[in-house]
């Protein structure tokens, strides 16, 4: 037995050392099916509240999103694999009001509800931290294509407008991150965006009568702390 910085005593290095010979520089073996993902829930409600130039919000919704993922070792501390993604967004907007120089914008019941699919090839790499068989960076390169629809309908007073969007976009990101073992098999990590690019387009019908388009093309070099991911992966 040992004593770990915790202060609590835990078994010897044996305990994480998942099979590995101590001497290679091997984190994660060729043959080693990966599995995991992540389930997000989380809803708004603001009452007469104020954000900068908006008075006066009151509204209610939610993101719900899930994302399964699978991977294959090829070799020796590099895996192929897919991740799937889906997510619902609801916006419901009672009332608020802009008000800018005594010109003043007024919203009333304005609703937004929009659902999105996507399908990411992966290409993983891990980097073991010495000669440890528990903690380890790794460099993840996603290849996505995504879809989605979305309806908007905005009540005027006198009329009541709808919108109806359908969108896609191609992109191209790179995610590093680290992880730690907290068994011979499961995991967890943490990941952060850093390099992204992203090509979309947005169709549009107005009313069931108007048309319209939106391209847009997005480059990233920087880390972005909005984009911080945590999971749990199953190995063996």
């Amino acid at each position: 037995m040992m004593l770990c910085f915790t202060g609590v005593y835990c078994a010897r290095a044996q305990r994480y050392d998942r099979g590995i010979d101590i001497k290679s520089s091997t984190f994660v073996e060729k043959g080693t099916w990966m599995v995991g993902g992540s389930v997000a829930y989380s809803t708004h409600s603001n009452k007469d509240y104020q954000f900068l130039i908006i008075e006066d919000i009151n509204s209610n919704g939610y993101r719900f999103s899930v994302s399964p993922t699978f991977c294959y070792m090829v070799r020796d501390n590099m895996g192929l694999g897919m991740r799937f993604a889906y997510g619902r967004n609801l916006l419901r907007v009672d009332s608020a009001s802009v008000n800018i120089d005594q010109i003043g914008i007024n919203v009333k019941d304005y609703y937004s509800l929009s659902h999105d699919f996507t399908a990411m090839a992966v290409w993983r790499n891990y980097i073991p931290l010495g000669n440890s068989r528990r903690f380890a960076l790794f460099n993840e390169l996603q290849l996505s294509y995504g879809a989605g629809q979305a309806k908007l309908i905005d009540n005027h007073g006198t009329s009541l407008i709808g919108t109806y969007e359908k969108s896609s976009d191609v992109s191209l990101g790179l995610n590093p991150g680290m992880m730690a073992f907290v068994n011979d098999h499961l995991a967890v990590e943490i990941n952060v965006g850093m390099l992204g690019l992203k090509y979309s387009h947005v169709d549009q019908v107005h009313n069931q009568v108007d048309t319209g388009e939106r391209t847009s093309t997005q480059i990233n070099f920087k880390v972005n702390i909005l984009a911080i991911g945590f999971g749990v992966s199953y190995y063996f």
